[in-house]
């Protein structure tokens, strides 16, 4: 911690000081805090002796650098990995980038502790969507601070999560104080495609990492505490047709005419699932789909992408075999129908029992009556195994994920700071 004496010589006269930067050594911050000490030349002594926290600025700055990584799925997560990186060393954590491909990458960091309580992880994504075709109001990835916020792709979701538990990380190490638990900080690839961060970490740190109370998901929640969301299933559909000239298309199969047949059984398929007490239903969407290659031949080939909203305890494969009963229904009509369904992606629902003792607790240490669910989808069901409850916390406005024009509030980050504070303090001490 840095000390600064300052003596006043005259009556009522009133230092403010303010430290958005220091630089002690080189181009480094220092990390932490400054005790300011107020001396009189009367009392022969510090009439006042105070504890500034000066990382505010530094995290706004720290935000700004992780949109402007622009870690869309173009250009990977690498430099928001070392962005965070150069960040943790400030405080003396030495994090690990586990980096693969040109520019996909993890970073993880790990505080020890005495080991008497239970870790405690945080658990984050570096990927963000892209910004789309519409004019936004600031570069989407200038990261533009204005009224109270700040701008760009990802702010919201979740970087603006990402500067809130680094900081409180930084500040809790900076400030000495000597943790019973273990901190585990986690943020990975992919989250928003295929969550290839998530897998690869959960296969090579699973059986690493020491047991855990809880897991901490930074998405933006807008302050709620989050203990149930919806799974999901992207499914692609292909028919499979025979081409032709389309001066004779008695001598083809139309993939587009079979796609048609199958969405016209889709639209009389009914899921099967149990209502959830607290999620509702199951939903289904067909969102994409792509078929032909040129106006004079009859399209081959025909996808369709389904997305698929399930529920706790709902068994996706029986969503994959009830594709194929309608296949069969389909071919037993007309013989040359001719199709096939593959997983584009399979996240599971998340459900943790709100009324466990480190949900009682979380809510305790962040103010909040009652939990919510909610029916997007997370990372959160992945690392189910490695602790006994999972909760989604986080700032940012939930409605504001992958808009144009997204930003998150100042004063959400600085509050989220506060909060994952209180929790590290909460469990780990």
């Amino acid at each position: 911690m840095l000390v600064i004496n300052v003596l006043i010589r005259k009556r009522n006269f009133l230092f403010f000081l303010l430290l958005p930067r220091v630089r002690p050594s080189g181009s480094e911050y220092f990390p932490g805090q400054v005790r300011v000490n107020v001396w009189s030349e009367r009392q022969g002594g510090p009439f006042f002796s105070g504890v500034w926290l000066y990382n505010r600025c530094i995290m706004k700055e720290f935000l700004k650098k992780l949109v402007r990584a622009e870690s869309t799925a173009e250009k990977g997560e690498l430099a928001a990995a070392r962005i965070i990186s150069e960040e943790l060393r400030l405080s003396g954590i030495t994090p690990a980038i586990s980096d693969w491909g040109t520019n996909r990458a993890n970073i993880t960091a790990w505080i020890s502790s005495t080991g008497r309580r239970r870790g405690l992880l945080f658990a984050c994504h570096l990927d963000v969507v892209g910004a789309g075709d519409r004019a936004w109001k600031h570069p989407p990835f200038a990261g533009v601070q204005a009224d109270g916020k700040i701008y760009g792709r990802g702010t919201a979701d979740m970087k603006g999560g990402i500067a809130a538990i680094v900081t409180a990380i930084r500040e809790i190490v900076d400030s000495g104080l000597k943790l019973q638990g273990d901190i585990v900080f986690f943020a990975g690839a992919g989250e928003e495609t295929d969550s290839c961060g998530a897998k690869r970490f959960i296969r090579d740190q699973a059986d690493k990492l020491p047991p855990l109370c809880g897991v901490i998901v930074g998405e933006p929640t807008d302050f709620e505490v989050v203990t149930a969301h919806r799974g999901l299933l992207w499914l692609e559909v292909t028919s499979k047709g025979t081409s032709a000239h389309s001066s004779t298309p008695e001598l083809g199969v139309n993939a587009i005419g079979s796609m048609g047949a199958f969405l016209a059984e889709l639209e009389n398929y009914q899921l099967r699932y149990e209502p959830h007490e607290l999620l509702g239903r199951c939903t289904m969407s067909v969102n994409t789909i792509q078929g032909g290659n040129a106006m004079n031949i009859v399209p081959e080939r025909c996808s369709i992408g389904i997305d698929i909203r399930t529920l706790p305890r709902q068994n996706h494969q029986d969503v994959i075999d009830d594709m194929q009963e309608i296949f069969d229904k389909l071919k037993r009509k007309d013989s040359r129908f001719d199709a096939e369904v593959s997983i584009v992606r399979d996240v599971g629902a998340l459900e943790t029992d709100r009324k466990c003792d480190f949900v009682k607790d979380f809510c305790s240490a962040v103010g909040v009556q009652r939990t919510k669910a909610v029916g997007f989808t997370t990372d959160g069901p992945y690392f189910a195994s490695l602790a006994p409850a999972v909760v989604v916390f986080g700032p940012g406005k939930p409605q504001l994920c992958h808009r144009t024009d997204e930003y998150i509030e100042i004063s959400d980050v600085e509050k989220a700071v506060q909060h994952y504070k209180n929790l590290i303090l909460k469990f780990l001490v």
